[in-house]
């Protein structure tokens, strides 16, 4: 007789805007580890007046079905003439190996925006990150340096993003550490 062994279920990330409290106190925590802690951009805090009309979109970790941690980070804001902004995006060290965790908070943060009229979505990343946001369709536009770092504005290629149907929603993501 073989052993009885449990089903593999694959982690699960939701991808959603940050609704509960306590995922946006982890939301501004993960900014604050990445952009504070670890790379030494900010000194102790990277909120900014942003923060005050930005939407804050998180990767949360599934375990068997319930809301675990948070993961991951993204902001969006619209700006002026549905030109709209996104920045912060942070993985937690830990999850950086899990396929898809960045492009899908990207595409979150993209479709949102596009699900409320934008006409243009830019994002200024740093410029180590600038080949992941072109294997995205993404165009860079200027080197800008920034906080003392050297930064890049790009564009999206909207027509690369649908709409989401319910911007509120979840969407799973099944990860996968990449190899």
């Amino acid at each position: 007789m073989f052993p009885a062994f449990a089903p593999f279920v694959p982690p699960q990330f939701g991808i959603k805007a940050a609704s509960e409290a306590w995922e946006r106190a982890a939301y501004y925590r993960l900014r604050r580890d990445v952009f504070c802690s670890e790379q030494g951009i900010f000194a102790s805090d990277d909120r900014d007046d942003v923060d005050e009309t930005a939407e804050a979109i998180v990767a949360v970790d599934y375990i068997m079905g319930m809301s675990d941690r948070v993961v991951g980070t993204v902001r969006v804001v619209a700006g002026e003439a549905g030109i709209w902004h996104g920045s912060r995006l942070a993985i937690a060290v830990d999850y950086r190996a899990v396929y898809g965790l960045g492009s899908g908070l990207v595409y979150r943060a993209v479709s949102t925006a596009v699900a409320r009229g934008a006409r243009d979505f830019l994002a200024t990343v740093q410029s180590a990150n600038v080949a992941f946001f072109r294997r995205l369709g993404w165009e860079p536009i200027e080197e800008l340096l920034m906080h003392g770092h050297p930064h890049v504005l790009m564009r999206a290629d909207l027509a690369l993003y649908s709409a989401l149907e319910d911007p509120s929603g979840v969407g799973l993501l099944y990860g996968r550490r990449a190899s």
